[in-house]
């Protein structure tokens, strides 16, 4: 096992990361900035109001691609074990 085989599964490791964490996070950002819009333009500081509809956005979001990321997940993983026996030579 090279360097260059350590540094690659890195960064095949963190572009996993990175798809898989994306509509969660991208969802929460959008979500955020919405309900601090209306925040700001009501004047209601209320904690619960930017908090739940976040809650209930990023359980959608993660019901609607969770089995993508699943199979995202899947298919990494086989692909690192099949890689096993080549890092080993």
């Amino acid at each position: 096992m090279t360097d260059t085989d350590v540094i690659e599964i890195a960064m095949q490791t963190m572009t996993v990361a990175l798809k898989l964490s994306a509509p969660v996070l991208v969802t929460a950002l959008v979500v955020g900035f919405a309900v601090s819009l209306f925040q700001s333009m009501t004047q209601i500081q209320e904690f619960t109001l930017a908090f739940v509809p976040k809650v209930v956005a990023v359980g959608i979001a993660v019901l609607v691609s969770g089995n993508w990321m699943m199979h995202t997940l899947v298919n990494f993983t086989e692909d690192l074990f099949a890689m096993v026996p080549g890092l080993l030579a």
